[in-house]
């Protein structure tokens, strides 16, 4: 019978690297600023907002509110930041509102 190894990883290690060698990496980060969005916005702005795409570091918000969209389009340099804060990294450079 083989000897088996006692190295622990954790839960956390063993999915960044299957994340890493599967090149997930993308699709992740997309999903987290769905979940970001939602978390941070709250659900007053989060039942309005009809669609949250990220496409090459522009986070694209589509709202069901013209009044909303113009109120959040004064904060949008607050938004990114927070946002990019949350994930860690710089993966939001431009945020557009429609």
């Amino acid at each position: 019978m083989s000897k088996r190894e006692n190295d622990s990883f954790s839960i956390e290690d063993l999915m960044q690297s299957f994340i890493k060698e599967n090149n997930l990496s993308k699709g992740m980060q997309k999903m987290k600023v769905e979940e970001i969005w939602t978390k941070m916005m709250g659900p007053g702005i989060a039942t309005h907002t009809t669609s949250v795409r990220l496409q090459n570091k522009t986070l694209i918000i589509q709202l069901s509110s013209s009044v909303l969209r113009e109120e959040l389009s004064y904060g949008k340099e607050k938004i990114i930041k927070m946002i990019n804060e949350e994930l860690g990294e710089e993966a939001i450079g431009k945020l557009m509102l429609v």
